[in-house]
């Protein structure tokens, strides 16, 4: 019984949590993606977290989305990722492993990352990280640079949606 104790508890683990193991699905982000995002998800909130595998600043931020998105289930967040589409099995375990494996994330698939950044905004030299807070009725507010995700948190907040307590 102590043989299999160890395999018992990995199971266990497995069980509960699914996506730990499990890499995130990552889409092509294309000339025409950013407007069916905005279609998909009209007339709701909607968080947009651009990053890269090269930004240090994103990457120590990525768990923190993670923890984000686990205490406000509720928030519609979509990750996009700006790195080549070489890089998207990359982005897919970076994404899991920030407890993100289930998020909706995309990646640049267009050799010109400009017209693809101009597309989401048209005031974006690149700078990253950089998150989008999409109002329902299309306002939206950027954060620019490691901002972290209380600005975020605070946002929802005054958007009238509940955190963990509002379950």
């Amino acid at each position: 019984m102590t043989r299999r104790l160890p395999i018992l508890l990995l199971l266990l683990l497995l069980l509960l949590f699914p996506a730990a193991g499990r890499a995130a699905e990552v889409n092509p982000f294309l000339p025409g993606s950013w407007q069916a995002i905005r279609a998909a998800h009209a007339d709701r909130l909607l968080v947009v977290h651009l990053w890269s595998l090269s930004c240090a600043p994103c990457l120590a931020e990525l768990p923190h989305w993670g923890r984000l998105k686990w205490d406000r289930r509720e928030m519609t967040l979509v990750l996009i990722n700006t790195d080549t589409p070489a890089q998207a099995g990359r982005a897919a375990v970076a994404l899991a492993r920030a407890g993100l494996g289930r998020a909706e994330a995309w990646t640049f698939a267009d050799p010109h990352a400009e017209r693809l950044r101009f597309e989401i905004d048209r005031r974006w030299q690149g700078e990253l990280p950089r998150t989008l807070m999409i109002a329902a009725d299309g306002t939206v507010e950027v954060l620019s640079g490691a901002v972290g995700t209380a600005p975020v948190a605070a946002w929802l907040d005054r958007q009238g949606t509940g955190g963990a307590d509002a379950r």
